[in-house]
């Protein structure tokens, strides 16, 4: 850390509604499970307020009952909570549950098979005034508070009107992270009671949004500094093709985003230490360790044994934004051309491409592998046995497997767009000379651009042996720790710290 402001140590709360290993829908559970330990671990007293979901009791954590409890009057109902404890594995960060049944003692974080949940304004509305109280109780000399999404959207505007005259108000300040800008949170007028804030704040300028209730803008206008997580992603939300609608509104905010690329737990996203692998490996020993595990794979999905023929993996959500309606045309046509090219996918989505996927499974099984799911063992044995890592998002806020795909040595493809453009460096002649190249960029959604890339990638592969190592080594050395990250933050929260409140 720098000297001067910098140099402090910081009380900080997060709030958020996803840590692993509590709760997880997506990237927001990695971030808020690893990030807090590495500032705490960095010499910060670091504290985590969620909801008390029904998943964190099936977690396998140890939660712990406190005798602290809260009320909060909702449109002149009294609802109380009482505070849950347990920690953040391997660390000293406590996170404190605000349980609620009546809210979310339920099956989903957000909502069911039917869609989200209807009361979900309440839900989180109540979880944003509890966590408020919650700080009295468990944090009150807070420097910063660093909330996550549209979930917890309403606090940075309860800081700056001081909702409740809390007394730690007078000297905290405020940060959202924006994780997915399309997930904004927004409802219907009528709700407006739900905040406890007046309807002299349902303007422009404060709550409202085209005639709703929108969460996520709210925390954009009041936070004091606001992080995307990627750099490119804090570019592109200034757009109208990215910004979901609140283009303008980021914009009139610009001066206090930052974009900060996610990191990764690299004491689990390890191949020197990785207990899924059939065998580990390091930057010296890539080569034999991934041949053993590909050669793990092809076994375990009845692929054909071939050592030469280049694998190609992909793992994560089946949707239109990951690229999949374009992806099924590339696999359609290496498989029924007969292209020198296996194929292994893990995920769940959308059911058209479940039936693609499958058919392409019953049709090639010497080629194609498949497992309709989550499965992380898994993934980590796809990142250790693939030869490419195929992610051709057409948005990215910042992304993850493009990262452990680097430090398994497995080369990522990705789609010129937010976080990917940021950690995957294009192989060109520069980039080759250089030693510089982690992996390809594809430049426009489209099937063939994707097919293109993916044939330079196998070209090089097939005919360049030399430069296709050293692409592999510069990607598996590539520092994407939190470590690293973590003094980024840091140096925003002082940004914030140096604010007039």
């Amino acid at each position: 850390m720098n000297s001067g402001t910098e140099a402090r140590t910081l009380k900080i709360v997060f709030l958020s509604t996803e840590a692993v290993p509590f709760a997880k829908t997506g990237g927001l559970g990695d971030v808020c499970g690893s990030l807090p330990t590495t500032l705490s671990q960095a010499g910060h007293q670091v504290s985590l307020i969620m909801p008390a979901f029904r998943a964190i009791r099936e977690s396998g954590m140890q939660i712990q009952s406190t005798d602290i409890s809260i009320a909060v009057s909702v449109v002149g109902r009294i609802v109380s909570a009482r505070l849950l404890r347990s920690k953040l594995p391997g660390s000293d960060v406590d996170v404190f549950f605000i349980d609620q049944p009546k809210y979310y003692d339920r099956s989903g974080l957000y909502g069911d098979r039917d869609g989200d949940y209807r009361d979900n304004c309440e839900r989180f509305a109540f979880f944003c005034r509890a966590a408020l109280r919650a700080i009295d109780r468990v944090c009150p000399e807070v420097d910063i508070v660093h909330c996550n999404d549209w979930q917890t959207g309403l606090v940075p505007a309860y800081m700056a009107f001081r909702f409740e005259s809390h007394p730690w108000m007078e000297n905290a300040r405020s940060l959202i992270t924006i994780h997915n800008l399309a997930y904004q949170g927004r409802f219907w007028h009528h709700d407006m009671p739900l905040t406890g804030l007046g309807w002299d704040r349902f303007t422009p300028e404060g709550l409202e949004f085209y005639g709703d209730l929108n969460f996520l803008k709210t925390g954009i206008l009041f936070s004091n500094m606001i992080t995307t997580v990627s750099p490119t992603y804090a570019n592109e939300i200034l757009t109208p093709d990215h910004g979901c609608g609140l283009d303008g509104v980021l914009r009139s905010r610009a001066e206090r985003i930052r974009g900060i690329t996610n990191g990764i737990d690299d004491s689990i996203w390890n191949p020197e230490t990785d207990p899924h692998l059939s065998q580990t490996y390091t930057l010296d020993s890539w080569i034999e360790g991934k041949a053993a595990n590909k050669q793990s794979l092809q076994n375990e999905f009845g692929l054909a044994p071939n050592p030469d023929v280049p694998l190609v993996g992909l793992v994560g959500r089946l949707a239109d934004q990951k690229g999949w309606d374009f992806v099924i045309d590339v696999m359609r046509w290496n498989l029924e051309e007969n292209r020198p090219v296996q194929w292994m996918v893990l995920g769940t989505g959308e059911a058209r491409y479940h039936d693609a996927l499958s058919q392409f499974a019953q049709r090639f099984p010497d080629r194609f592998g498949l497992k309709l799911g989550f499965s992380d063992s898994l993934a980590h044995r796809i990142e250790a046995g693939a030869d490419i890592f195929l992610m051709p998002s057409r948005y990215e806020p910042c992304g993850l497997n493009q990262l452990y795909s680097l430090r398994y040595g497995s080369v990522p493809i990705v789609t010129a767009t937010g976080g990917l453009a940021d950690t995957v460096i294009d192989t060109n002649v520069q980039t080759i000379a250089s030693g510089m190249a982690t992996g390809f960029h594809i430049h426009e959604f489209s099937a063939s651009a994707v097919d293109g890339v993916l044939g330079k990638a196998l070209s090089i592969r097939h005919h360049a042996g030399s430069t296709w190592a050293s692409i592999v080594k510069a990607g598996m050395a590539t520092d994407s720790s939190w470590r690293k990250i973590a003094t980024r933050y840091e140096r925003v929260y002082a940004e914030a710290l140096s604010l007039d409140r």
